[in-house]
């Protein structure tokens, strides 16, 4: 059986607290697991939650600050000590190889596992697979950043009662669904669209194109709110978004599910995101992560 969720590893911001551990995030997506932003502490946290390293097929890092890059020597070194058995793939940005390469052979370890480094170097496709698209997009932040985004082809949806009016049934079906025509009858004619789903993840960065571009239209959007509304002079400073601006934009991209992280250790109330984000006028499904949550996709439009 197919599993769709986000696994929530990790959710401050430069600092861990007693209860949000650095950043991790891993999307199960059918039968892959893609990391992303592994955090110090990561190889624990998925213990707790679960998560193994056979789990994995692709890692993402979305820049190179500590928060959300220190986590790979262990998650690294813990796949070769597994022995898992495939090819992963590690994307992040092409300017901080030299962070990769130190974290990679941080300390010594038997290699046994295919890692593949993927460098992202400018917008556009990473990776395309029968489930999905993973596609990057640039942020603006301090330091090079790209967020991700996963979109999974359109599909047809058969409709029973066309079918059955022009007398389609049985093996008939997939042989339609297979060549496109069957006696006469084409595929448009007896079914609909059924529209891929749609996944974005958005670390730090200010509002900028890429923001919106990844949002657009996604059924899961994980995006930073370090900060309040009422710093979001600090949030333009530093390079982040506050809660209101993470939410208007996910408004405004038509997104199903928001999922805000990455809070600051400066707030003890992660309650006033959700009320910051609901202010600024988003009225879908409403996630404040907190550490070993996990979150499925919605389910497809009817």
């Amino acid at each position: 059986m197919s599993v769709r969720e986000l696994v929530v590893l990790g959710t401050a911001s430069q600092v861990p607290t007693r209860h949000r551990n650095h950043n991790g995030y891993l999307l199960r997506w059918d039968a892959e697991g893609i990391l992303f932003d592994p955090g110090e502490g990561t190889q624990r946290q998925m213990l707790r939650a679960g998560v193994a390293a056979h789990d994995l097929n692709r890692i993402c890092v979305t820049h190179f600050h500590g928060d959300h890059s220190l986590g790979l020597a262990g998650v690294i070194q813990r796949i070769n000590l597994d022995r898992v058995p495939h090819e992963i793939s590690a994307h992040y940005p092409a300017s901080g190889q030299r962070f990769f390469e130190r974290l990679r052979y941080a300390t010594a370890y038997r290699e046994t596992v295919r890692l593949t480094e993927a460098p992202v170097a400018a917008d556009g496709v990473l990776a395309e697979t029968p489930a999905y698209t993973l596609e990057a997009r640039r942020l603006s932040h301090p330091v090079e950043s790209f967020g991700y985004r996963l979109v999974e082809p359109d599909g047809r949806r058969m409709l029973p009662g066309l079918l059955a009016e022009r007398g389609i049934r049985g093996p008939d079906v997939g042989r339609l669904q297979r060549e496109g025509e069957l006696r006469g009858v084409t595929l448009d004619e007896v079914s609909e669209v059924r529209r891929g789903q749609r996944f974005a993840f958005v670390m730090d960065t200010r509002l900028c194109d890429g923001v919106h571009a990844l949002a657009d239209g996604c059924d899961l959007l994980v995006i930073e709110s370090t900060f309040l509304d009422e710093d979001e002079q600090l949030a333009v400073d530093h390079g982040h978004l506050t809660a209101g601006q993470a939410a208007r934009a996910a408004r405004d991209a038509g997104v199903r599910h928001l999922v805000l992280t990455h809070f600051s250790q400066r707030y003890s109330d992660p309650g006033e995101f959700g009320r910051q984000a609901r202010a600024a006028g988003f009225t879908g499904e409403l996630t404040i992560a907190s550490d070993l949550l996990r979150v499925p996709l919605p389910k497809r439009h009817p």
